[in-house]
């Protein structure tokens, strides 16, 4: 964590070498690949967050750069130049105090046309013993559609995965419950015009 910023992760190389971060990366894009929404190379792309591996493995499926942010994204405009078909945000909204926030700045900054897609994913709920103490928001799926209509997106399609290898369930209790209960929930978002 960084001084002052307790919940803001640290992208550093000993966070990107997590396996379960590894395999929530490989199972995205695979489910971002499914998408037959946007045609191929798209002009541009903005992944929400630091620059991580994933990013790369983005801009090589769309075949362009993507932009990342660094403002404080429960309170500042992404303030972007350009609108993009593609945006992208991965695990981010359970760490704001806001997500709503961010969800309408990512509305704005994307392309009108009606193929422009916003991939999001954030942890299933899970029960509290088990939640994450970064993060704030770990929502019910029936709270999370709420707030993704409420900032004026459609649900496209959406999945969901767990993180964990089967021999990382075998190491105790705990790590069985995690197994159990720790998934990733992930859309493709239209916005509703």
């Amino acid at each position: 964590m960084t001084r002052g910023q307790e919940f803001r992760t640290v992208v550093d190389q000993r966070w990107s070498a997590d396996p379960a971060h590894l395999m929530r990366w490989e199972k995205s894009l695979a489910f971002v690949r499914g998408s037959s929404a946007l045609s191929l190379p798209v002009s541009a792309g903005l992944d929400i967050g630091d620059r991580t591996p994933v990013t790369a493995m983005l801009e090589a499926h769309f075949g362009c750069r993507f932009d990342t942010t660094s403002v404080d994204l429960d309170t500042e405009p992404l303030d972007v130049a350009t609108r993009y078909p593609v945006v992208t945000a991965f695990e981010v909204i359970e760490h704001l105090y806001n997500p709503l926030h961010l969800l309408l700045e990512i509305r704005k900054a994307l392309d009108p046309a009606p193929s422009s897609r916003l991939f999001l994913s954030t942890p299933a709920w899970k029960p509290g013993f088990l939640q994450s103490p970064d993060h704030f928001h770990e929502m019910p799926r029936c709270s999370l559609d709420a707030l993704i209509a409420r900032a004026g997106f459609e649900v496209a399609r959406s999945s969901e995965f767990g993180i964990r290898s089967p021999l990382f369930c075998l190491r105790g209790f705990r790590p069985m419950l995690r197994c159990v209960f720790e998934k990733i929930r992930i859309y493709e978002l239209a916005a509703r015009r």
